[in-house]
């Protein structure tokens, strides 16, 4: 193309790293402006990446630079809505981070402002953009899995809060089922074929806290971390949800947990065969009256080496060529109608039924 698009990033966090680079290896973008309320990230992020229109006040930023063409939203789960909106309404194209809010009624006035302004709202599901997803996607819509009625997804950690805003419900709307679990809600639905869901039963449990009295140092810590901040989310949540289709899938997500190592494991269970994504991905059938277990030659396990890549390419592609999005602001809206609805059941001890 004869002219690049020029992209804001809003929030400069840890995640906003995998934007960027994505942004940076894409011959089509500009990477142009930086806007953080933290002072201090954010001169330390401009000059890491040579950006020096930097802004505290995203309002300030889309009024004073009126040629930027797209934004993505990095910010807290509080803020997605509120900066996704400013974005839309200022008439720039919007990819925003998971969870698409902090609620539903967030989510369907982010859906409703990109309606109304014409302008892309495409949610960061990056799981979708995995080699994992791809190769799984590809049988599945082959039908070799015939129908698939049930699958298992666990996210579970043992000691692997965050710390930061993750673990402060003000700001992330929850914990593990609104940070991990919304990961493979989406994953599992959007393999399965994006069916309605129509009622989930959850539980949520507070009982080990983030750990911070431990010594043994976190896989991952939020750049804002300084372990003074409050813990007043779930520590560990388990669901069901039901979909229109009579597919059920089973969650389990924690930040902590008494278990032996961290479990990131994916199963679904079809009439003509099964699998596991764990990490890599295995096979199950029946074949001349006999079962028998199916590994491909080809790499499956995720791979996050351009992983946040294809997804940028992706939200590029949908902006300068019109591309048909795959990851839209209506599967947003769906996936938070679906956390509150586990939040809910949580809270009342029963069944929710959705829509």
């Amino acid at each position: 193309m004869d002219k690049k698009i020029k992209v804001a990033i809003i929030g400069t966090g840890n995640i906003s790293e995998c934007h960027i680079n994505g942004y940076l290896k894409n011959p089509n973008t500009e990477l142009y402006a930086f806007c953080d309320i933290r002072q201090d990230r954010l001169k330390e992020m401009g000059e890491k990446y040579g950006i020096t229109r930097l802004y505290t006040d995203k309002d300030e930023m889309l009024r004073e630079l009126p040629e930027i063409d797209a934004v993505s939203v990095c910010t807290w789960n509080c803020a997605h809505a509120e900066c996704t909106i400013a974005a839309l309404k200022a008439g720039k194209h919007v990819l925003c981070e998971k969870p698409m809010a902090t609620s539903a009624k967030e989510a369907r006035e982010m859906l409703a402002a990109a309606k109304e302004s014409g302008k892309l709202l495409m949610m960061g599901f990056v799981r979708r953009f995995g080699n994992d997803c791809r190769i799984l996607k590809d049988f599945v819509d082959n039908g070799y899995f015939g129908d698939i009625y049930y699958a298992k997804a666990t996210y579970l950690r043992r000691n692997g809060s965050p710390g930061g805003w993750f673990g402060w419900k003000e700001r992330s709307g929850g914990g593990p089922l609104i940070d991990l679990g919304v990961h493979v809600i989406d994953l599992t639905r959007y393999v399965m074929g994006n069916h309605k869901p129509v009622s989930v039963y959850g539980v949520t449990f507070h009982k080990l806290g983030d750990r911070r009295e431990l010594k043994d140092q976190k896989g991952y810590t939020a750049s804002s971390a300084d372990g003074t901040e409050p813990f007043d989310v779930e520590d560990m949540v388990s669901a069901m949800v039901r979909y229109d289709n009579g597919s059920v899938v089973s969650v389990e997500a924690s930040f902590s947990l008494n278990l032996k190592k961290d479990e990131g494991k994916i199963e679904f269970f079809g009439t003509k065969a099964g699998a596991k994504m764990d990490p890599e991905l295995e096979m199950y059938v029946e074949t001349n009256g006999y079962m028998a277990d199916v590994n491909l030659c080809a790499p499956t396990e995720l791979s996050f080496d351009g992983l946040f890549e294809n997804e940028i390419d992706h939200y590029v592609d949908c902006v300068v060529n019109g591309a048909s999005c795959k990851s839209p602001a209506e599967d947003g809206v769906t996936l938070m109608e679906i956390l509150d609805a586990i939040y809910e059941s949580a809270r009342t001890g029963h069944e929710v039924v959705i829509g």
